[in-house]
C-alpha cells in the first residue's frame, strides 16, 4: 500500500476525535509509514503540551507529504492556529475542512474559545452554521401554511377544476420558493445540498399561471394545445438545468461554497443574473397582459363587487411582488444578499400566500369567478348567445321604454309585449333585464309603478286624490295589488303614506 494510502487510513481514526483526550496522541495504527507515523505522533504530543507553535510546523510539514486533502490535519492545524490567535489562517484551514466533510458542530469545539468573538470567526459562523432569526421562522410559518393552502384549494369542489388547479399551483410555487429562502436564511442548504436550486425550475411558471387563472375566471376560457407553448420557456430551462439537480449532494455542496467565496448567494445559480432579468421581463410580460383582462372584466358589470375586489387586490399584489423583484434583481447582481430591500420581494410573496388562504377561509366562492355557484345568472344564460354589445343595447332601449316611454302604466305589460316592442325573444329581455338592473322583470315593472305613485302623492297638497285613481294611473288594475306592492317599497300604506308626507 503505498504512503499516502496509509496515512489516509491513519487519519480517519481521527476524524472525530476531540483535541482536550490526552489518548489521541497514542491511538495511531502500528502498520503505517513509520517517518509520517512519527511527525504526526510528535505533533499531536506538542499540541497537547500546549506547544501549538511547533505544532502547527509539524502537522504542515505532514500535510505537504500527504497533499491537501487530509480531513485531520486541516482539523488540527485550525486549532492550532487558532490557539497561535491567528485567526485569519484558522478560518482559512477551518473552511478546508468543511469542503472535506462538512460538519459545523466542529465549530462549537473549545479549540476556537481564544478567536470565537472575533469578526472574521463570526462571519465564518453566520456563513456555515445553521441559525434561526425571525424572518427564518416568519418564512417557514408562511410556506407551510401555504402548502396547506394549495391542498385545500384543490380540493375543494365548489371551485371550478381547472381555476383551482391554476391558483393552487400558483400559491405552491410562491411557498417552495419562501422555503427554500428559509433554508438559505438559516443555512441549512448545506446540510441539505439537493435543496440547490430546487425553486429555480419554476422561475418562469408565476406569470403563466395567474394569467391563465384570470383568463379562466373571467372569460370561461377553454384551453387549447395551442397553450402549452407558455410552458416551453420552463420546459427549455428544465433541460438545462437537470445536468445540475442529478450532481451527487458532495458536488452540489461544492458549487455552494465555491459561491460563497465568491461573494454569490450560495443558493443562486452561476448565472443568476440572466435567470432573473429573463424571469422579470416574463414577469413584466403577462403581467401586462394580466392587468389588460382584469381592466375588461370590470367594464362588463359581470362580476359582485367582492369578486372585482379579490381580482384586483390579486393583481395588485402581483404588481407590487414585480416591482419588488426588479429591486431584488439589481441587489443580486451587484451580490448584494441582505437588508430590507431584498426581502421585499419574499414579504410580497408572502403576503400572496397569505391573502389567498384568508379569501379561502372566507369566501371561497371568488375563486371561481363566473364559474362561482353564487353567480347564478351566469349559468342560467350562458348558452344563450346574447353578446355583450347586444345586451347593452337592450338595456339602452329598456330605458328608454321605461323612463320616457313609460310602458310601466299599462295594466297589460308582459315579457311577451317587451319583446315583440324590441323585436327579440323573451328569454333575452329577461336576461337584460337581470344582468343590467339585478332585477326580476315584475320587480322592474313595481319599481317604475312605485316611484311614479309615490310622485303623484307627493304633488297632493289637498290630499284629495283616491288612491284606486292612484293605481289605475301607474298601470295596476286593483287597489289591492297596488296596497301590498306599495307597502313592499315604502313600509307604508299609500293612505299612511298620503298623510304623513303631504309635499307640494
Amino acid at each position: 500500500m503505498s504512503r499516502i494510502s496509509f496515512l489516509m487510513v491513519f487519519l480517519g481514526s481521527f476524524l472525530f476525535v476531540s483535541p482536550t483526550v490526552s489518548s489521541e496522541a497514542t491511538a495511531h495504527p502500528l502498520s503505517i509509514d513509520t517517518h509520517l507515523s512519527a511527525l504526526v505522533h510528535q505533533a499531536d504530543s506538542l499540541y497537547l503540551s500546549a506547544n501549538y507553535q511547533e505544532a502547527r510546523q509539524g502537522y504542515r510539514t505532514a500535510l505537504s507529504l500527504v497533499g491537501a486533502d487530509s480531513i485531520y490535519l486541516y482539523k488540527k492545524l485550525a486549532w492550532s492556529e487558532a490557539a497561535l490567535g491567528n485567526t485569519r489562517a484558522a478560518v482559512g484551514f477551518v473552511e478546508a475542512y468543511l469542503r472535506k466533510d462538512f460538519d459545523t458542530s466542529f465549530l462549537q469545539g473549545e479549540g476556537f474559545s481564544g478567536i470565537r468573538n472575533t469578526p472574521e470567526f463570526r462571519k465564518m459562523i453566520r456563513s456555515y452554521a445553521p441559525k434561526h432569526n425571525l424572518w427564518s421562522f416568519a418564512y417557514l410559518y408562511v410556506a407551510l401554511i401555504g402548502f396547506y393552502i394549495a391542498i385545500m384549494i384543490n380540493f375543494n369542489r365548489k371551485i371550478d377544476s381547472i381555476a383551482r388547479l391554476l391558483i393552487s399551483a400558483f400559491i405552491f410555487i410562491h411557498s417552495f420558493f419562501i422555503l427554500h429562502i428559509c433554508l438559505n436564511l438559516t443555512n441549512y442548504q448545506y446540510e441539505f445540498p439537493h435543496s440547490y436550486l430546487m425553486s429555480t425550475s419554476f422561475s418562469f411558471l408565476y406569470g403563466p399561471l395567474l394569467y391563465f387563472y384570470f383568463k379562466r375566471i373571467t372569460q370561461q376560457y377553454i384551453f387549447k394545445p395551442s397553450d402549452l407553448l407558455h410552458l416551453l420557456p420552463s420546459l427549455l430551462f428544465l433541460i438545462y438545468i437537470i445536468p445540475v439537480y442529478m450532481l451527487p449532494a458532495v458536488e452540489k455542496l461544492q458549487l455552494m461554497l465555491n459561491q460563497g467565496d465568491s461573494g454569490l448567494n450560495s443558493s443562486d445559480s452561476l448565472i443568476i443574473t440572466y435567470i432573473v432579468g429573463l424571469k422579470l421581463s416574463s414577469l413584466i410580460v403577462y403581467g401586462y397582459f394580466i392587468r389588460a383582462i382584469f381592466l375588461q372584466s370590470r367594464q362588463r358589470n359581470d362580476f359582485s363587487s367582492p369578486n372585482i375586489r379579490w381580482q384586483r387586490n390579486i393583481l395588485a399584489i402581483h404588481l407590487g411582488y414585480i416591482v419588488c423583484y426588479a429591486i431584488y434583481g439589481a441587489l443580486v447582481s451587484n451580490q448584494i444578499n441582505f437588508g430590507f430591500l431584498y426581502h421585499a420581494q419574499i414579504i410580497s410573496m408572502s403576503l400572496m400566500v397569505l391573502y389567498v388562504g384568508y379569501s379561502a377561509n372566507v369566501q371561497p366562492h371568488l375563486f371561481s369567478g363566473l364559474f362561482s355557484y353564487d353567480n347564478q345568472l351566469f349559468f342560467k344564460y350562458r348558452k344563450s348567445g346574447l353578446t355583450d354589445s347586444l345586451s347593452r343595447e337592450f338595456k339602452d332601449r329598456l330605458i328608454d321604454l321605461f323612463d320616457k316611454e313609460k310602458i310601466y302604466r299599462e295594466s297589460d305589460i308582459s315579457l311577451e309585449m317587451l319583446a315583440v316592442r324590441m323585436d327579440t325573444t323573451r328569454h333575452n329581455i329577461s336576461q337584460v333585464i337581470n344582468e343590467h338592473f339585478n332585477l326580476s322583470f315584475h320587480e322592474l315593472v313595481n319599481k317604475y309603478r312605485i316611484r311614479e305613485a309615490k310622485s303623484i302623492l307627493n304633488k297632493d297638497s289637498q290630499k284629495n286624490l283616491h288612491i284606486i285613481d292612484v293605481a289605475y294611473e301607474v298601470g295596476y288594475n286593483n287597489k289591492v295589488t297596488f296596497n301590498k306592492a306599495f307597502k313592499k317599497d315604502t313600509m307604508l300604506t299609500p293612505s299612511e303614506y298620503q298623510k304623513m308626507y303631504p309635499h307640494s
